[in-house]
């Protein structure tokens, strides 16, 4: 993932906007995010997880996803794809969020 591109940088400040509902930390900073990629015609993927596979947002956190994302006026197509490899788990927490739930 290219975080210097400006476009993925303007992608992962919309993403930031988007909480999982249990968490009070943006899906961002829970380290959800595994990929951003952007292709010459300006279409994004966007390759995320939730913290379990049975996590009652699985279907409706990319939804939201997608719908920040498509806010970025530069993309053509938006693309969200929900993984479960590797599992999400809190080493992927950044410190933000660690400070966040209190685990610093």
């Amino acid at each position: 993932m290219d975080t210097n591109n400006p476009i993925v940088q303007e992608i992962i400040s919309r993403i930031k906007t988007v909480f999982d509902p249990e968490i009070p930390v943006n899906i961002w900073d829970m380290g959800m995010i595994y990929d951003i990629t952007v292709d010459t015609e300006m279409n994004a993927k966007v390759l995320m997880t939730v913290t379990a596979p049975n996590c009652p947002v699985a279907e409706t956190l990319p939804v939201e996803v997608k719908t920040a994302v498509e806010t970025v006026s530069q993309l053509k197509s938006v693309w969200v794809e929900l993984t479960f490899d590797p599992p999400w788990d809190p080493d992927r927490l950044t410190d933000e969020a660690r400070l966040e739930l209190g685990l610093m």
